[in-house]
């Protein structure tokens, strides 16, 4: 087995930090290896591992211990999603988005102000939720993009939603949806229409999970990327959808409080990035040493551009690594300036150096390292995709970071 992506001691990881990763890193090798090739030559969503997943109890890792689950934070959650993205990016990158329903509405909730009659009964709603992940193997899914500029937080989403007796009618669209007719509950961030004449608002946005089943919602497209090829992520359509009120993952308006208070929770696609980028170096080190499984034993590690090469890799995943460890760590309520400037610093550098990292891995191992059957060749098509997801995609830190810096609030020009 490997090292560990982040050395407990190097890194004073809590127990529970230590104990989540090692259970990820033997699950990943011994499980999500053998198969991620099955999920990117389909394009075929990961089943059999979310069923593995629920008897190991990874889907309710981000679930209270009071209400059952593993009850991970935020960092701990990170770190064992990054393990599990060395393994096999398309599960680690669709597993994000089922644990983020439990970690918006589980611990990140917490951290935020509402009432206390407010906090009872989003307590009793997610707790429905959560039994049904837990009891069930229910698996959710976190639809962000329409096409526009509401996924990062732009504008207000298309998606919309208007009370009705017992709930709530939706209608819109989700692009690039992952788990698309996979999930078995879309949790759909929406927009409430309060007045039909009225501007829709960013601070009326909803948090809803809507069945699979449900009259009115379907499935459209094919899915045929370069890269993560298992996430599935084909056009969800809902048409005058019905939900009821207890579909709410988080109460109305407070995803609006939580994405200007704790704004790291836009960061957990990073992990899955993290981990490509340590498995495609893990990936040259083997090669150049005659020890990657399916290639023969002939050392490649004497020649002087080699040695080269990987040096440059290992300095640049160590500058990763030390940075993203860092920002994650200071994930909370209310960061300070520097601390949200350095998360966008953060996710740039992941998303940006895990492609890097694998297009250096390519050209430092030759060409029978792109061969299909070997992990590599996957690993750099689906690196290529970090630097376009949203929310926080490569271009939008650069932008954010460049004006946050230059600018104290307030200030124009």
């Amino acid at each position: 087995m490997p090292a560990p992506l982040f050395d407990p001691g190097a890194f004073r990881l809590t127990p529970e930090e230590a104990s989540l990763t090692a259970q990820a890193q033997e699950f990943g090798e011994a499980v999500l290896a053998p198969r991620a090739a099955r999920w990117d030559r389909e394009a075929s969503f990961p089943t059999e591992n979310y069923r593995d997943m629920q008897a190991n109890g990874l889907l309710g890792i981000g679930i209270p211990k009071d209400d059952g689950g593993l009850g991970a934070g935020f960092r701990a959650y990170c770190l064992t999603a990054a393990e599990l993205g060395r393994f096999c990016g398309a599960t680690a990158l669709t597993w994000n988005m089922h644990v983020c329903s439990t970690l918006w509405s589980g611990p990140l909730t917490e951290d935020l102000e509402m009432p206390e009659a407010v906090r009872a009964g989003h307590r009793r709603r997610r707790r429905l939720h959560y039994d049904r992940i837990l009891q069930d193997g229910a698996i959710y899914s976190q639809p962000f993009s329409e096409g526009g500029a509401a996924a990062a937080g732009g504008t207000a989403f298309g998606t919309t939603a208007r009370r009705v007796p017992g709930g709530y009618r939706v209608s819109g669209r989700k692009i690039f949806a992952s788990l698309a007719g996979h999930a078995d509950f879309y949790g759909i961030l929406c927009t409430e229409v309060r007045d039909e004449d009225a501007r829709l608002s960013r601070r009326d946005t909803l948090y809803l999970a809507i069945p699979r089943e449900a009259e009115g919602v379907s499935v459209e497209g094919e899915w045929d990327p370069l890269g993560m090829r298992g996430t599935v992520s084909r056009t969800l359509v809902f048409r005058d959808v019905f939900v009821e009120e207890d579909a709410a993952l988080m109460p109305p308006g407070l995803y609006f409080q939580a994405a200007s208070r704790w704004p790291h929770m836009f960061m957990t696609l990073s992990p899955t990035y993290m981990g490509i980028a340590q498995a495609a170096y893990d990936f040259t080190i083997a090669y150049l040493r005659g020890e990657q499984p399916g290639t023969p034993p002939v050392k490649r590690r004497m020649y002087p551009t080699k040695q080269i090469a990987v040096a440059e890799m290992r300095i640049m995943l160590e500058q990763t690594k030390a940075l993203w460890f860092q920002a994650i760590t200071e994930a909370g309520p209310d960061p300070s300036r520097e601390q949200v400037q350095r998360a966008w610093a953060a996710q740039h550098t992941v998303m940006e150096n895990a492609a890097a990292i694998a297009a250096k891995a390519v050209r430092t191992c030759g060409g029978q390292a792109m061969l299909k059957s070997l992990p590599l060749e996957r690993l750099y098509r689906d690196a290529r995709c970090g630097s376009l997801m949203l929310p926080w995609t490569a271009e939008l830190c650069v932008d954010r970071l460049g004006r946050d810096c230059l600018y104290e609030k307030g200030e124009t020009d």
